[in-house]
């Protein structure tokens, strides 16, 4: 059964980036992965739900990521190379790059992401860890507000202007972990040992959100 449904996310995940989610039908979805129409509703409902899980099977894969990143290098929690890693991967998933900067063209309804609420309880206990280990200036107003709306705006800007364009992605990665250390970051990094508990901390909520993830896609 799930590799029937990876095989039918598959396909979707094609058609959707090919022609957007309002062109695409689950008859189309159904004859790229080769099956009935009515398999592909054994598994999902609706057509918003089959593409809801495609989002979040993408999501589980981001997730798996950073945790793995973590375990090897615990430095990695530190707020620019955390933001520099994330913005390299999310660059390699144009359909996780479209639900972050809320690309309503290519996913539709589906920027309204199905488990909004657990990701904003992760980066709230992300903020909450931040601040516990002095990961982010104490002096920052509304930290989580203004370390996203700075992040934001690498992700936005190729969208609406032409600067920069010619950068590649590691270099628009390597301008984003600089903007962060510089004006987000104490001037003194925290110890290793602080790193380590601090990275270790953030590998327990990315995996707690693995479980509801999959029961959404799968079950």
């Amino acid at each position: 059964m799930v590799e029937r449904a990876d095989r039918i996310l598959d396909a979707a995940g094609e058609l959707l980036l090919r022609h957007g989610y309002r062109r695409v039908t689950v008859e189309d979805i159904a004859g790229r992965a080769g099956v009935g129409k009515g398999t592909v509703y054994l598994h999902w409902r609706t057509k918003n739900e089959l593409f809801e899980a495609l989002l979040l099977r993408e999501s589980i894969e981001v997730v798996e990521e950073s945790a793995a990143m973590l375990r090897r290098d615990p430095t990695q929690v530190l707020p620019h190379r955390f933001s520099r890693a994330a913005f390299v991967s999310m660059s390699r998933r144009p359909l996780l790059q479209a639900l972050f900067t809320t690309d309503f063209e290519l996913l539709g309804k589906l920027a309204k992401h199905p488990l909004r609420s657990h990701d904003l309880l992760a980066s709230q206990r992300f903020q909450r860890m931040a601040d516990r280990y002095g990961l982010l200036r104490a002096d920052m107003p509304h930290p989580r507000y203004t370390l996203s709306a700075a992040s934001t705006g690498f992700y936005l800007i190729n969208g609406v202007d032409a600067t920069g364009s010619e950068l590649s992605v590691e270099e628009r990665a390597d301008a984003l972990a600089f903007t962060v250390r510089h004006a987000f970051e104490p001037v003194e990094e925290p110890s290793a040992e602080v790193l380590e508990a601090a990275a270790a901390e953030y590998v327990a909520i990315l995996e707690e959100l693995i479980p509801p993830y999959r029961k959404w896609i799968y079950d």
